[in-house]
């Protein structure tokens, strides 16, 4: 049997987030629907993130083991998927893999990008987070090296039983102003728990506009205590843009 791997962009708005849920319209249960059609049975297709209810993706990754009723040639792949996907899910990379490949253990680095504008825009509303305080780029970036290294995250995220340990190791924390109204931020980590993008983008954002201050933020890092965040991120701003793979594993370039 051949392992299909998948590179994956959604529009998250109108998504309860990627892991398929019951009675509930997800990333992967759309994608699952496509793939039983063409594999005959249901077949699991484990992904490299479980990005939340609202978050986009440029460069989800995920992975099927294929039946052997599954015919589509490497190179009609994308076409034939995504002829039979909803409009807001295109597949953008496809590769059948005779290796072992998983989409998740696999991965060594995930990079997201958090997306603010300092004016409302009809273009933007559904991919940037519309933010009422005057953005202040030097505080953003000041407090945006809090969170470089390895650190414990229980402060900046939601519970999860699942979740044994909640050190990451950032590598890139970095904002960069785009035009006169648009900022983004791109943040790199081996791996990134639950809510912990959209938590850290919130404290940042609080340090901007003046609520908190440096200081006051790094103790809470420290503190490990999730109890004294106040605000999280949109969805909205979030996307799920890159996921690195060692050098031998050949995907999508």
């Amino acid at each position: 049997m051949k392992t299909l791997a998948l590179k994956i962009e959604y529009d998250g708005k109108d998504f309860s987030g990627w892991q398929i849920q019951p009675e509930q319209r997800t990333v992967q249960g759309e994608i699952m629907k496509v793939l039983a059609y063409y594999c005959g049975e249901e077949v699991n297709l484990p992904g490299s993130g479980r990005t939340d209810a609202g978050v986009h993706a440029r460069g989800q990754v995920a992975h099927a083991v294929l039946t052997e009723q599954f015919r589509i040639p490497e190179n009609k792949i994308i076409q034939v998927m995504n002829s039979r996907l909803p409009d807001d899910i295109v597949i953008s990379g496809a590769r059948l893999l005779d290796t072992e490949f998983h989409s998740r253990f696999d991965a060594v680095k995930r990079e997201y990008i958090y997306r603010i504008c300092s004016d409302e825009s009809v273009a933007d509303r559904r991919f940037t987070n519309h933010v009422q305080h005057q953005v202040k780029l030097e505080k953003l970036q000041a407090s945006a090296d809090i969170f470089l290294g390895e650190h414990d995250f229980t402060a900046f995220s939601k519970h999860n039983p699942q979740t044994a340990s909640y050190v990451c190791n950032v590598d890139i924390c970095k904002w960069t102003q785009i035009d006169e109204r648009s900022y983004q931020l791109r943040i790199r980590a081996n791996r990134f728990v639950y809510g912990m993008v959209r938590a850290v983008t919130g404290a940042m954002l609080e340090i901007s506009r003046g609520k908190n201050t440096i200081e006051e933020t790094r103790a809470m890092l420290e503190a490990q205590d999730r109890n004294a965040i106040t605000y999280l991120a949109p969805a909205k701003g979030l996307t799920l843009e890159k996921i690195y793979y060692p050098e031998d594993v050949e995907l999508f370039g």
